[in-house]
């Protein structure tokens, strides 16, 4: 363990801190202040200084502060045991439960998959939601965003979907939620709890007032939990990953901290690369029996379907869902306007022995109709 007390500079959540060789990138961090701890990552590293992001905020931190790097990155405790857990965004449970006590412990920042290893998506999931099943198909193995808007029921068809959706007997939920109420917390774990959903999911909350760079952590915590789930168990698991605009307000954030030249709208030039090592870690593997689905969701920055998030969002993904603020207000549930939603893989999870040999014709014709 190497201890510096070679603090530069504090600048909103990130410590600078000089003279330290042979320190990893995404390494853990502990910063020992007047008999108090906190803890960080590794965010960058140069010859001279290496830029600390600190996940319980940088107040009371000063010069004299100890550094020490811990020569380890933030790991998951994995066992099939997390089903049915609550989690905060860290992986700590918050549901009064015991320890997660890990059957193996894995680096929260898994790679994407091998594009030679991948096999083509071609099985259908039913979510229960018409729009969705008969029109913009969800395929496993796919990553289809849902395009919302603050005020909008994105949530309501999160949870419908997590509570409904299926896709053989070996299925499960993971729910990362990020930047959300505590409000909006309770109201999660309450229908989970209430329909039967959390027997078979393990949710990950980020709430409001905890640090912003924790958003950083939750969805990677989530995706972690999906790959074990999915790979070492053969279960085929559902990731849904709210509010992603969040985790793109963290990215800004610590971009503007670090004083980088920001890119469209002040967004980092990097955020096409950073979702990137997000929603392609959905998918299926050759000679593997479990799967990963994604469903992102993202509110839209005044409604605004060309704003930076959504735009680098829908070259990554497959499609996406849009919600209506107009069908909201017309009481319409689930709001979601299907001219502009899209689900590139549906062809190859429909048709015969799949779900229905019309399915094509009857989704072709209601697109015809609804284009009238």
């Amino acid at each position: 363990m190497k201890e510096y007390r070679t603090i530069t500079k504090v600048a909103g959540p990130l410590v600078f801190v000089e003279k330290t060789p042979d320190v990893a990138y995404g390494e853990l961090v502990e910063i020992e202040l007047g008999g108090m701890r906190k803890t960080g990552q590794v965010l960058d590293t140069s010859k001279d200084v290496v830029v600390v992001q600190v996940f319980e905020g940088t107040r009371d931190i000063d010069k004299n502060s100890v550094v020490k790097f811990l020569n380890r990155t933030i790991k998951l405790n994995c066992t099939k045991e997390l089903l049915g857990r609550v989690l905060d965004g860290l992986g700590r449970p918050i549901d009064k439960g015991p320890d997660v006590i890990p059957d193996e412990k894995r680096d929260i920042n898994g790679e994407t998959m091998n594009p030679y290893s991948r096999d083509a998506p071609r099985d259908f999931i039913q979510t229960g939601i018409s729009t969705i099943d008969c029109m913009n198909t969800l395929v496993k193995g796919q990553k289809l965003p849902i395009f919302s808007a603050a005020g909008l029921p994105h949530n309501g068809i999160a949870l419908q979907i997590a509570r409904q959706a299926k896709v053989g007997e070996n299925f499960a939920v993971v729910f990362a939620a990020m930047g959300i109420t505590n409000e909006e917390a309770q109201h999660f774990i309450k229908d989970f709890e209430h329909t039967g959903a959390l027997e078979r999911a393990v949710v990950f909350l980020n709430l409001a007032d905890d640090p912003a760079i924790e958003r950083l952590v939750t969805p990677r915590m989530g995706l972690t939990a999906a790959e074990y789930l999915a790979f070492k168990h053969d279960m085929d698991v559902l990731v849904i990953l709210t509010d992603m605009s969040m985790y793109c307000e963290s990215l800004r954030e610590i971009g503007a901290a670090r004083e980088e030249v920001p890119g469209r709208r002040g967004y980092p030039g990097y955020m096409y690369t950073n979702l990137a090592t997000i929603y392609e870690r959905a998918g299926l593997i050759k000679g593997k029996k479990g799967s990963i689905t994604q469903f992102p969701i993202l509110t839209l920055p005044g409604d605004d379907i060309t704003h930076p998030i959504p735009d680098l969002t829908g070259y990554i993904t497959e499609g996406q869902i849009v919600l209506s603020r107009e069908l909201h207000n017309k009481g319409i549930y689930p709001s979601i306007d299907v001219l502009p939603s899209l689900s590139r893989l549906m062809q190859t999870g429909i048709g015969t022995k799949k779900t229905r040999d019309d399915h094509r014709a009857v989704s072709n014709q209601l697109y015809a109709s609804y284009a009238e």
